[in-house]
């Protein structure tokens, strides 16, 4: 009995499942080379990877197992009380992120790990799906008629997987992979609104893609719209079908954004309220330092990595010289893609591809659309049967001389240089071979551009694993360190009672995430509000990543006026960092207190001890006399701008890390004086700007016990508000101890803001008996109706569409069936990508 062909369906499921294999073999082998977590001791959690984006994966798996302290609007553990939302959506809306749930929340860096391979190996899968799908162009419906065999989309795949802005850039960038795997889908998006087809799982999509990272799909979008636009030119539609199909695309594109706006427009407005981080402009590459990029194994942060291996840039450069396939078709995908990587070089469209904003940091995160040009020009050359010796001297020439450029590049090492010949030698080697007419040729073609693009990707890999711990600031794996810190916080959470600081000496900029335990000022994001920073900064903290990374200000004053009822230490006796955790106990009021009527509205000056002092409400500082403090005054020192130690007496060094604008040094106590007399010193030139300041002890106590006594006398939080009953006869103002961001109200109306927080007036004849605030995202009610009626947009486009089909289905002239039921003999439809 004859064997059933294949269908394109199956061979698109074998290419995909190929092409994700092949990209989590030579990712899992590049660390295992490396010895980089999980494989060996090497930690990757370099950066923001360790620094915000595991802790804010812990965060979701504490939501998904109910734990924690907040939801998903209003983060507690975080910069005394933060919008989660916006987070949400930046980093954690990705449906591979709940993935998470599955792992021990001890294992929560290989959670991450895994998530991050997983999302390689889907972008190389839907690559390969897509290559097959655009192959349907020509009429080819089955393997092996015209196109490529199968398994050459799936190398393609896994090439544009294994690109180097993939395994790189992303690879601790795990949110920018979303980007990587959006890309394809909505160019197979594209594929179905030239075709008129999936009226309804187009948008669906384009929202799937916004919504898991609106950042790279934003990029991912631009992509997919020029690659429409070559189809459109190279097809031999009329000029109105030509327009119907980019309006068709664009309600597309547009519904599918709208459906996403519940969560893009909490994220829009967070990014507008936030604390506004460093300015960059932008800075091309130089010609050299881009070529020697394209090889492998080679490492900058301030280039484009468009390294792409498995004989795809060999394709890529073969094409324009390939005389089978026409020549319009060479000098559009040739062009398109020449003049994207001309774009990423030139200051006016570097802004269009980053949404009009030079990113802090990485300025080249639109790299992974060139690559997926070029692996679509690569499979462009083959469209039309395997390229001719005479093409193949012409794309190899062209790579030779690229090489020759980027030998001139510091860049570039002989570690490089050769995996670069190598590659090239193994993919010109293939594409002769699988001429050749016997079988074996062709597994042996196979067998070297899979070993090729495997040991490039690996090498690159392992290369970048490496560069990144030399060159980046990393963070530990979780480990005992992190179980002792867990353990200590969660034996003396008093939330909401009091908060507990898990210490200023942190393992990352995120603790109260990352550990579950604790409600400190510590928070790191790109949505960490400005009110936040400007207000913590009006006190003396500290911050690095030019104050979106606020640092936990270990102050009593400032301990007292947010209920820090336990804070941890883990400084050693000789001022190392490295001490076991050590717990501080203090009375201090509750989370809502009750100031007395104001008749100006106070604002902050230059000094944070006076600062402090203006929102305590009562003077517990005194200025040093002759330059030191009395003897038994705790000794604060203020210096934003120093880097390096500072001393009181014989007393222990105490490290001050600021370096102006970057990072910012933190009110510090230098400790009790003993004497009087004791001078602070430096271990270099004194700074211009600094203050030192002591604290009365016993008028703090004075004034923590006057707020208590006045402070609500029961207080009720949730992950949307707060709830407090206050004492009899008060009047004033209510304050509550967080910070005035966007989005909280109180008895139905903006609430107040007292020195930055979150405040309410009460009535002057003493009736208020309690304050009831809610916080509600901005943006989060406008997305829910932009989303809710692209929803119903997208309803009504199915019922049509139903109808549509069920009229084709009946044929012209032929009534409906009686009863609803349909017509036995159905004309036959075109499968779709």
């Amino acid at each position: 009995m004859p064997s059933t062909p294949p269908t394109l369906e199956s061979v698109r499921g074998r290419a995909a499942a190929f092409a994700a294999l092949v990209t989590v073999t030579a990712v899992c082998a590049g660390d295992v080379v490396a010895r980089s977590f999980p494989f060996g001791s090497g930690t990757r959690s370099v950066n923001d990877l360790g620094n915000q984006f595991v802790p804010f994966h812990a965060k979701l798996w504490d939501l998904l197992h109910g734990r924690g302290d907040g939801g998903l609007l209003l983060n507690w553990q975080s910069g005394y009380g933060t919008a989660f939302l916006p987070d949400l959506g930046t980093y954690l809306t990705s449906p591979f992120a709940l993935l998470v749930g599955l792992f021990p929340r001890d294992r929560i860096d290989l959670a991450v790990y895994v998530i991050t391979v997983l999302k390689m190996a889907a972008a190389g899968a839907a690559m390969a799906w897509l290559l097959l799908a655009m192959a349907k162009k020509r009429g080819d419906t089955a393997p092996g008629r015209g196109a490529a065999p199968w398994w050459v989309a799936g190398v393609l795949g896994a090439t544009y997987a294994l690109c180097g802005w993939s395994v790189i850039e992303a690879s601790y960038n795990p949110m920018w992979l979303d980007g990587l795997i959006a890309f394809p889908l909505l160019c197979l998006v594209g594929e179905w609104v030239r075709a008129g087809r999936r009226p309804v799982l187009g948008p669906l999509v384009v929202a799937l893609a916004w919504v898991a990272n609106f950042y790279t799909a934003y990029m991912a979008t631009l992509g997919a719209v020029l690659v429409l636009c070559v189809q459109l030119l190279l097809g031999e539609r009329a000029m109105r079908e030509r327009v119907r199909v980019l309006v068709r695309g664009a309600v597309t594109v547009l519904l599918g954004i709208g459906l996403a706006a519940p969560v893009l427009l909490p994220v829009v407005m967070g990014t507008g309220h936030a604390y506004p981080g460093w300015t960059t402009e932008f800075k091309a590459a130089g010609w050299s330092e881009v070529f020697a990029r394209a090889l492998p194994a080679t490492y900058d942060f301030f280039t484009p990595a468009v390294f792409l291996g498995g004989g795809a840039l060999l394709l890529a450069a073969v094409l324009p010289f390939n005389g089978a396939v026409p020549r319009r078709e060479r000098l559009a995908w040739a062009g398109l893609a020449g003049v994207v990587a001309l774009s990423l070089q030139w200051g006016p469209t570097h802004l269009v591809w980053h949404a009009f904003a030079t990113p802090n940091g990485s300025p080249f995160r639109q790299t992974f659309v060139l690559s997926g040009l070029l692996v679509i020009a690569a499979w462009q050359c083959l469209a039309y049967g395997w390229p001719g010796r005479r093409a193949l001297l012409g794309g190899s020439g062209v790579l030779a001389a690229v090489g020759l450029v980027a030998a001139t590049d510091a860049l570039t090492g002989r570690r490089a240089l050769a995996l670069f010949v190598c590659g090239l030698a193994a993919a010109v080697a293939a594409l002769l071979l699988v001429r050749l007419p016997r079988r074996r040729y062709a597994a042996l073609a196979a067998l070297l551009l899979v070993g090729g693009l495997a040991g490039q990707a690996a090498a690159t890999t392992a290369y970048a694993d490496r560069a990144r711990l030399d060159r980046l600031d990393h963070y530990p794996a979780w480990g005992e360190a992190h179980d002792e810190r867990a353990a200590a916080l969660a034996e003396v959470d008093g939330w909401p009672r009091y908060r507990t600081d898990p210490g200023r000496t942190q393992i990352t900029a995120n603790d109260p995430l990352l550990l579950l335990g604790g409600q400190g000022s510590s928070y790191y994001s790109s949505h960490t509000p400005e009110v936040l920073t400007r207000t913590l900064g009006a006190l003396g903290a500290g911050w690095t990543s030019n104050g979106r990374a606020v640092q936990s200000l270990d102050s009593p004053v400032v301990d007292a006026v947010f209920a820090v009822g336990a804070r941890f230490r883990t400084e050693a006796d000789d001022g190392s960092t490295d001490g076991a955790p050590v717990l501080s106990r203090a009375e201090v009021p509750p989370l809502v207190t009750v100031r007395p009527p104001e008749r100006t509205r106070p604002h902050y000056g230059r000094s944070p001890f006076r600062n402090q002092e203006l929102l305590l409400g009562s003077r517990v500082y005194s200025a040093p006399v002759a330059g030191s403090c009395p003897a038994g005054r705790e000794v604060f020192l203020w210096a934003p701008d120093y880097y390096g130690t500072a001393r009181l007496g014989d007393a222990p060094p105490v490290m001050l890390r600021g370096d102006k604008p970057r990072w910012r040094a933190a009110v510090t106590s230098l400790g009790i004086a003993e004497r009087a007399g004791e001078r602070v010193t430096f271990d270099r030139e004194a700074p211009s700007t600094r203050t030192v300041a002591c604290l009365d002890r016993t008028r703090l106590a004075a004034a923590v016990d006057r707020l208590t006594r006045t402070g609500a006398v029961s207080v009720r939080v949730s992950d949307h508000g707060v709830q407090a009953q206050l004492p009899p006869g008060s009047t004033g103002t209510a304050v509550i101890a967080a910070p005035r961001i966007a989005g909280w109200s109180c008895g139905g109306r903006p609430a107040d803001s007292s020195l930055g927080l979150v405040s309410v007036p009460l009535d002057p004849d003493g009736t208020t008996t309690s304050v009831d605030c809610s916080f509600r995202p901005p943006g989060l009610r406008s997305g829910a109706a932009v989303g809710g009626a692209s929803l119903l947009v997208l309803l009504g486009i199915a019922v049509l569409s139903v109808r549509r089909r069920r009229r084709e289905r009946r044929g012209p002239g032929e009534l409906p069936v009686p009863g609803g039921a349909a017509p036995e003999l159905l004309p036959a439809v075109e499968p779709a990508p």
